[in-house]
């Protein structure tokens, strides 16, 4: 790895670092991600059992996605930028929120989650694969 993964929110008061490659970056389409970011699909990227530094204390909320796993969102108190997801049932996994990136353009979507409820304008890579729903479990 060249250099940590960092980020945070808009006023600074929450921020990460990541000293692992992520596992995956996916676009998600799904309708809780379009109501979230307030357009058509958010971007992620996901960090398995990697080393993560958080400084600032996040509010977060849960949330059941479509399979039932709970998703625990954390959003800075202060400002309200969505920052990332952790998952109680899989203490291993963190997710950032790409546009949290302090280097956005170090992220390069290679999936998308949920194309079947897709909005027709909103337009995502078209070389990522595509997902109707999720990827079927290990791949």
């Amino acid at each position: 790895m060249s250099h940590a993964y960092t980020g945070g929110c808009a006023c600074r008061a929450l921020r990460y670092e990541i000293t692992a490659e992520p596992v995956a970056s996916n676009d998600c389409q799904c309708r809780q991600c379009q109501r979230q970011s307030g357009t058509g699909h958010s971007s992620y990227l996901s960090f398995a059992g990697a080393p993560v530094t958080i400084e600032g204390t996040a509010s977060t909320w849960d949330v059941a996605g479509e399979g039932g796993t709970v998703k625990r969102c954390a959003f800075c108190p202060t400002c309200g930028s969505p920052v990332y997801l952790t998952f109680p049932d899989i203490p291993d996994l963190f997710i950032v929120r790409a546009g949290s990136l302090d280097e956005p353009a170090r992220y390069k979507p290679e999936m998308v989650f949920w194309h079947s409820v897709a909005q027709p304008w909103d337009h995502v890579p078209p070389e990522a694969t595509k997902f109707e729903k999720l990827p079927p479990r290990g791949g």
